[in-house]
Parts: structure tokens; C-alpha cells; sequence
């Protein structure tokens, strides 16, 4: 692992073990949660293709909507992956109490070698990538779909671990 690789994934495990010992007498509206991504449909039906990433991911989102996370999976090429990232979700009330939209931006680490050309952005494994989802929230469980460019969109599953 390149030097820029170590450093980013050792501010993600800094951000995570801070947002982990946040108090729990703040204000009403913080949300940590617990993501599995399950599946990833591709555009393109390549047999190379992993289409079961196994992504697992922690994200808290304050009072103000803002909000910040890491993932870990395994890409569409089976490469550990890890993506560090911020964004806002937009709650649609006017549609449904449930549903929401979700936009994040961050650091994508892990398209490496012969897939390094395979995300925009990219340079020796580490890329900015954006990432726009719309999500159905009932009590503390949640599903979404992401989607992941011009390559697929990814299915999700979430669970609200503590709110405060």
C-alpha cells in the first residue's frame, strides 16, 4: 500500500474511532448507522464482474442533515476497497415521511493495476468519486439504491445503531 493510501486510510479509522465516542448527551438529531451492501446490478454484464461487494459501512449524519462515513468492499474487480466520504441527505416529506435522498463525496481507494482505468479520476488507486442515492427510511432500518456512475447502482441496507 502506496504511502497516500496509508495516510487516508488512517484518517478514516482516526474519523471513525471519533465519531464512535461522540457523547450521548448532545443534541436531539444525531444518527449513527450500520450499512451492508449486499448486491451491485451492473450495466455492463461482464463475467469478471463481483456482484456481491459485501460492503459494510459506518456513517453518522447530524442534526443539520451533513454527513460523513467509510465503507469497506470488495470492488467489481474483487479488490479490497474503501471509500471515505461526507455528503447531505435531503429528507422528502412533500412525497413520502420515508423517503429520502442522499448525495456523498470522498475518497475512493482501491482500482489498482489493470482496473486502475476503470472509475474517472482515478490515479495509482486512489479517485474522488460522487455518489447520489435515494433511500426509504422506516424507524431505524433503512434501504437504498446508489448509484455507481455508469457502471451499476449498488442495493443497501442500513440500521440506526444509536440516536442522540
Amino acid at each position: 500500500m502506496n504511502k497516500q493510501k496509508k495516510m487516508i486510510s488512517a484518517f478514516g479509522a482516526a474519523w471513525l474511532a471519533c465519531v464512535c465516542a461522540l457523547p450521548a448527551q448532545a443534541d436531539e438529531g444525531h444518527v449513527l448507522s450500520l450499512q451492508f451492501g449486499p448486491y451491485v446490478h451492473h450495466w455492463d454484464r461482464d463475467p469478471e464482474h463481483n456482484n456481491t461487494p459485501g460492503m459494510l459501512g459506518l456513517e453518522y449524519t447530524a442534526p443539520s442533515r451533513w454527513l460523513a462515513g467509510a465503507s469497506f468492499l470488495r470492488n467489481s474487480f474483487d479488490q479490497p476497497t474503501e471509500y471515505y466520504y461526507a455528503g447531505k441527505r435531503w429528507d422528502l416529506d412533500g412525497l413520502s415521511p420515508h423517503l429520502y435522498v442522499k448525495v456523498t463525496a470522498g475518497a475512493l481507494l482501491g482500482y489498482t493495476g489493470r482496473y486502475e482505468d476503470k472509475i474517472p479520476f482515478n490515479h495509482k488507486g486512489t479517485a474522488f468519486a460522487v455518489i447520489p442515492a435515494l433511500g426509504y427510511q422506516v424507524d431505524r432500518y433503512s434501504a437504498q439504491v446508489a448509484l455507481l456512475g455508469t457502471a451499476g447502482v449498488m442495493f443497501t441496507f442500513g440500521i440506526d445503531l444509536g440516536r442522540w
